[in-house]
């Protein structure tokens, strides 16, 4: 009884560990590393009295959980860096996972936006995918509960107009010198 117990447990461990390469994953390992620069961001970076907001504001800040962004400075002396890490992320993006709604530029230069969720009126994350040769790699992961193209865009509005905590991005500082 023992030993099935244990292989039970055992066997329920490692099939709930998916080794599976995952843009969360990605985010992780790439936490600390130099040129690199991840940020969580949470809704109290909006630092707004809920009381001032619209309806449709209101939704798009409940919806709304957090905010992961990534950013790859690129070293202008070696591109390789640059390329590894491009394409690492665009095989992660490239996952069936993830529906794109636009994608604009070429070759290794450009931008896309895709989601995840049951559908694009019901969207648990949006991907903000940026990458230029000369600057690096930008990835912006927008979390939430059933959020729709029209609240991330009223998230975006709000963020321009919110007295932002300034605590929560100290690393972008840091990148930018």
């Amino acid at each position: 009884m023992k030993r099935l117990l244990i292989s039970l447990s055992c066997s329920l461990f490692l099939t709930g560990c998916n080794s599976e390469p995952t843009l969360q994953k990605y985010f992780i390992k790439k936490s600390g590393k130099s040129n690199f620069i991840v940020l969580d961001l949470t809704p109290n970076i909006f630092k707004m009295d809920k009381l001032k907001l619209t309806a449709d504001e209101k939704k798009a800040l409940d919806s709304f959980d957090k905010m992961n962004m990534l950013f790859f400075k690129s070293d202008s002396v070696s591109t390789t860096a640059y390329d590894t890490e491009n394409k690492a992320l665009k095989n992660l993006l490239n996952d069936k996972k993830y529906e794109l709604l636009m994608r604009v530029g070429s070759g290794s230069d450009g931008a896309s936006i895709s989601y995840v969720g049951k559908d694009d009126e019901h969207i648990d994350e949006f991907v903000i995918y940026a990458a230029k040769k000369e600057n690096g790699i930008a990835v912006v992961r927008v979390l939430g509960n059933d959020m729709d193209p029209s609240g991330v865009m009223t998230l975006l509005s709000l963020l321009k107009n919110a007295n932002i905590d300034q605590k929560q991005l100290e690393p972008l500082k840091k990148l930018m010198k």
